[in-house]
């Protein structure tokens, strides 16, 4: 038997061996993937190229022209079509890795629709968002796709970038334990995780993909280490390379970043694509190449591995006959790729059962998972005793805002064409009539008839409504108004970035009607990143931010509003009091001479892990003591109030003496404790060596003699206890 053939073996071997048997035709088929948008019967068939190594999964567009949704059965027809064929076309019987997005869902209709990214952050849950990863990747595989180009740890520090929904939010732990967590979820579920876009991905004022100014240093102490979490814990065998430069360089053909950080120094062993026609693009767009062929050898010699989202046969061959790249640069780029096809058992098991799959995608179970997901995303801004509503004394209820008739799942992922449809989801106005049933009466309007049906409500909702997501980064951070809503293109893929972080006039002037109008009211913000409120912030006595929670959203918004759960949620980014304080985020380093815009003293209008609760909370007797291999925190919470709830302690880091600026606060460790009502529990946290490590001038990493202050709060504002703690020669001490 062929050794290729032999599962006993490892996929390092079971490559090898295949590798040595085909032609460089077969090896740089490999290499290239192919996008069709128009999937319609034998009109995709005549297109699609069989030979080659991946493809897009044609679930995302296979009702592109008539705009219904596909089923998980129908996607998996065509998928297993696809895998045949390919099969078919080969010698070997090698089929392609079929792949999409998966960002929170899978990216086809009437699977199951999780919360935004930027909403699984607020959780503050690792075990959570691994738990998400690993239904989305059990979905997905199902129906025979196998890769995904998730999930995306970029840091996201201006909140006018566009795609901010798909991060984790403005820091560096928070973003590579999401990361890792999702990245576990997926591979768990026999799915490869693509994470991306490395590195950085956006610019100053918040642009999409513009060059990254970010010096080394600050690449490796916030905008690398996301990625490297996702390979040496999350196990995630492939990256996307971004479409940006860094010091001058695309990433996509930048050979310090693919071969010199991510497999020389962090061992990564897996395979790198373009994001779609980055190749291309270091040719088209960063003007350094003069042909695509050169651009592709550039790319294949710096270490990617796979250009996405078209063939690159012609371009490989062209290289390779100009002399720009070798057979064995094809080689070690096929060779990667084939072993991860065999690492999945892709090669033992092609083909995915077609008859069970629509029992499975969107099953109870999940739907269950995606309303707890749900529950734990919600933060409460604030809260002048308005809220929860008391359900038995309400008899009229006014729900105004576009935010109230949408579900609320955001994209299903960043593409302009994706839509997400089930028939069992609510939007919340559609859940509150559910919720509240026929003898309460349900009053809506427009935003101009608010001043006179608010006040014959017991209480008043505003569900808010953004425009946002790839393709519009924000020029403002105010709640989209009916004229900047028109006034946004997105003209043939380019980036619209946004300037300010306001609410919008139309949606602003509303929410302060309907305050004026009665004060038993309620904002829900339904977005996903933080806006500018200072326009109406002091009117409103409660703000609900729910981000976009996903297709059990609006269950989960009602449920928080009447007292049924406690909103948990803890904002994953600073909130701005203006768009002048932009980038605003809380783990800055200290100011030369401190001064701030004359408008404003720097301070958010809400800080980094912030969010209110219905119950209290008591944290004492807290204690640090140190070890060989770190040190612990512990401490007693107790819930004082008369509710269940859950509270997110967290321990931030200020650093002196350390020889190299360091940040005012890092958070290092953080954890989500769940009480009844009266309970108490002793709580430890440790802390590694890892907490205490940093680049010194040099930028080699390490536990270097310095001084620490250990912060224990409930946000990175709101500190409870201090500790002094010192390293000398390796080793801390407390006191």
């Amino acid at each position: 038997m062929e050794k290729y053939k032999d599962k006993t073996l490892p996929p390092e071997e079971r490559a090898r061996d295949l590798l040595g048997r085909m032609t460089l035709s077969e090896k740089i088929c490999q290499l290239s993937t192919q996008i069709i948008f128009d999937v319609s019967g034998d009109e995709y068939r005549q297109k699609r190229d069989f030979r080659l190594g991946s493809f897009r999964n044609p679930g995302h567009f296979m009702h592109w022209k008539d705009k219904k949704t596909s089923s998980p059965s129908e996607v998996a027809r065509f998928i297993n079509e696809d895998v045949r064929k390919t099969v078919g076309a080969s010698r070997f019987g090698i089929p392609p890795i079929e792949n999409g997005e998966a960002l929170h869902g899978a990216q086809w209709g009437m699977a199951t629709c999780f919360p935004q990214p930027i909403a699984l952050a607020a959780t503050f849950d690792k075990e959570l968002v691994s738990g998400v990863a690993r239904i989305i990747g059990k979905e997905v595989a199902a129906a025979g796709v196998r890769q995904v180009f998730a999930p995306v740890v970029n840091v996201s520090r201006d909140c006018r970038w566009g795609r901010t929904m798909e991060t984790f939010g403005e820091d560096v732990l928070l973003c590579s334990d999401m990361g890792e967590a999702m990245c576990r979820g997926f591979q768990s579920s026999g799915v490869i995780a693509s994470p991306k876009h490395f590195v950085d991905n956006y610019a100053d004022g918040g642009r999409d993909s513009n060059e990254s100014h970010s010096s080394w240093r600050t690449l490796y102490e916030v905008y690398l280490p996301p990625f490297k979490r996702c390979f040496q814990a999350g196990g995630a065998a492939s990256v996307m390379a971004a479409y940006n430069a860094v010091d001058g360089v695309p990433c996509s053909c930048s050979r310090k970043l693919l071969t010199g950080i991510l497999r020389k120094e962090w061992g990564f062993d897996g395979f790198v694509v373009s994001d779609y026609n980055g190749v291309r693009d270091v040719c088209n767009a960063h003007q350094i190449a003069d042909s695509e062929a050169k651009a592709t050898a550039m790319c294949i010699k710096a270490g990617l591995d796979a250009p996405l989202p078209n063939s690159c046969e012609k371009n490989v061959l062209e290289a390779i006959e100009k002399g720009y790249l070798t057979e064995s640069d094809v080689d070690r780029a096929a060779g990667r790729i084939l072993k991860a096809k065999f690492a999945i058992g892709l090669f033992d098991e092609p083909y995915v059962n077609e008859d069970t799959i629509d029992g499975f995608v969107r099953c109870e179970a999940h739907k269950k998972a995606a309303l707890n997901a749900a529950r734990q995303c919600l933060v409460l801004l604030k809260n002048d005793g308005v809220l929860p509503f008391d359900r038995s004394a309400v008899k009229t209820v006014g729900v105004f805002g576009k935010g109230a008739d949408t579900v609320p799942v955001g994209d299903n992922y960043s593409g302009p064409y994706q839509g997400w449809r089930a028939d069992d989801a609510y939007t919340p106005l559609g859940y509150l009539k559910e919720f509240l049933g026929g003898g309460v009466k349900i009053i809506t309007g427009t935003d101009e008839q608010i001043p006179q049906l608010a006040p014959g409500c017991d209480i008043c909702l505003y569900f808010t409504k953004m425009l946002e997501g790839e393709g519009r980064d924000r020029c403002n951070i105010r709640l989209s108004g009916e004229k900047r809503t028109s006034d946004i293109k997105n003209a043939g893929g380019m980036i619209v970035d946004q300037a300010k972080a306001e609410s919008g006039a139309d949606q602003e002037s509303a929410i302060v009607a309907m305050a004026k109008a009665n004060r038993s009211c309620a904002v829900i913000l339904l977005n996903g990143a933080p806006i500018d409120m200072t326009g109406w912030i002091e009117d409103v006595p409660a703000v609900l931010e729910a981000w976009y929670p996903g297709e059990q959203g609006a269950q989960a918004i009602c449920e928080a509003l009447f007292g049924l759960i406690d909103p948990c949620g803890k904002t994953p980014m600073s909130f701005p009091k203006s768009v002048g304080q932009l980038p605003l985020y809380y783990s800055f380093k200290p100011s030369g001479r401190g001064y701030h815009y004359n408008e404003n003293d720097g301070k958010p209008l809400f800080e980094f892990g912030f969010g209110l609760s219905y119950t209290q909370f008591r944290i004492d007797n807290v204690s640090c003591f140190a070890h060989d291999d770190g040190l612990t925190v512990e401490y007693d919470i107790v819930n004082t109030g008369n509710r269940d709830g859950a509270e997110v302690v967290q321990i931030y880091l200020q650093s002196r003496n350390c020889g190299v600026v360091r940040p005012v606060s890092e958070l290092k460790a953080y954890r989500k404790t769940r009480l009844d009502p009266g309970e108490k529990k002793r709580v430890a946290i440790k802390l590694g060596a890892e907490a205490f490590s940093y680049y010194d001038e040099a930028l080699d990493y390490g536990m270097f003699d310095g001084d620490h202050t250990v912060m224990l709060g409930v946000s990175c504002s709101k500190i409870l206890q201090t500790f002094e703690v010192s390293v000398r020669d390796g080793r801390l001490y407390v006191g």
